[in-house]
């Protein structure tokens, strides 16, 4: 059971810090680094990048709307070509500092409300397309939305991601919320495990939905994220034993 674990991280801006990234590192797999538009700034970045490579973390830009005052977690108006250079824009920042480190881009994954609108909105998911087919990588999203439909038609390698830190809705979306609340970790542990081998996952009704896992996500601001890290790796670790 080989199942990448990924994080958001690099989240932090100046002086201020947003999650414990040291802490994470060591049970993840994949970076998502913030690129400046929602979090991050130039030192952020290139510390962050510099985390992942000592521990042989692969790395992923993590684009977002231009909203660093609500952290990308607001929807904005933007059309297909300001949009697709808004990504460009951030993803070549990263990869520049990956270059300086010897590192390639590995993947990219779409930022906050950026990710979730453009599950249900084809043409924003085109213009997340048009930037990922630059880069040639593939994109993390969700299957069974418009991140599925929309990416595989252009060609790009989607990875189908399960949030062990989320809730989702009886039609399978992600129920957003500004601020990321603790959750049991080994509960949540356990409900990554039942999304990984059995393909579901209990929405916040209690009914069972359709789940594909091709990666698991973990927020580094979510209160608690590295015991709930450490919890899910250790899962993930004695199933594939």
């Amino acid at each position: 059971m080989s199942v990448p674990i990924n994080c958001d991280m690099g989240e932090g801006f100046g002086l201020f810090r947003c999650g414990d990234d040291e802490g994470i590192m060591p049970f993840i797999d994949i970076a998502n680094v913030a690129c400046g538009f929602h979090a991050g700034d130039p030192a952020v970045m290139r510390r962050t990048v510099r985390l992942a490579k000592s521990h042989g973390v692969k790395v992923g830009a993590h684009p977002s709307f231009p909203d660093l005052q609500g952290f990308g977690r607001r929807e904005m108006k933007m059309q297909r070509d300001e949009l697709s250079a808004c990504i460009l824009y951030q993803v070549g920042a990263l990869k520049a500092f990956l270059d300086a480190e010897g590192m390639v881009l590995n993947h990219i994954k779409p930022h906050g409300a950026l990710y979730v609108v453009a599950a249900r909105d084809a043409a924003l998911a085109e213009a997340i397309a048009d930037a990922v087919a630059v880069f040639d990588v593939p994109v993390l999203g969700m299957a069974g939305t418009q991140h599925e439909a929309v990416y595989t038609a252009r060609g790009l390698t989607m990875l189908a991601e399960y949030y062990a830190d989320l809730e989702y809705d009886d039609s399978g979306s992600l129920v957003m919320t500004r601020e990321h609340h603790a959750v049991d970790s080994a509960d949540a542990a356990r409900k990554v495990i039942r999304a990984v081998r059995e393909g579901k996952a209990s929405a916040i009704s209690g009914r069972d939905i359709a789940m594909r896992a091709d990666t698991v996500c973990i927020h580094s601001d979510t209160p608690g994220a590295v015991d709930l890290a450490r919890a899910v790796h250790r899962e993930l670790a004695l199933q594939a034993a």
